[in-house]
């Protein structure tokens, strides 16, 4: 038996292939810009889900160090300390004027 939809609306694409996810749809899944993954499937049906955490974590090396880095927090918080005034400075010394698109593709190098 195949799922009724709740809502339904029409989108329109463009000449690049694009569309716009309605608001009404957006806010259903409680997304945001860059949050979404379409998932088509082989009878022609496509859903569209919010992205995930454990998508973010797709690569086993940042996955596991992230797992190790939690477990270790856990583990002893009393290790845990805030940054020094002098480091946030020298980090605001070395980043000043430069510029980070986080949406820009990474190069292969």
């Amino acid at each position: 038996m195949a799922a009724q939809a709740l809502l339904e609306f029409e989108a329109t694409i463009t000449d690049r292939g694009q569309t716009t996810v309605p608001s009404a749809i957006r806010n259903m899944l409680g997304v945001k810009k860059g949050t979404i993954v379409f998932k088509g499937l082989e009878d022609g049906t496509v859903i569209i889900e919010r992205k995930s955490i454990a998508d973010d974590n797709d690569d086993p090396v940042i996955g596991n160090f992230l797992a190790f880095l939690e477990a270790d927090m856990a583990a002893s918080p009393q290790r845990l300390v805030p940054l020094s005034k002098d480091l946030l400075d020298r980090s605001a010394e070395l980043t000043d004027g430069v510029e980070v698109d986080l949406d820009a593709r990474l190069d292969d190098e």
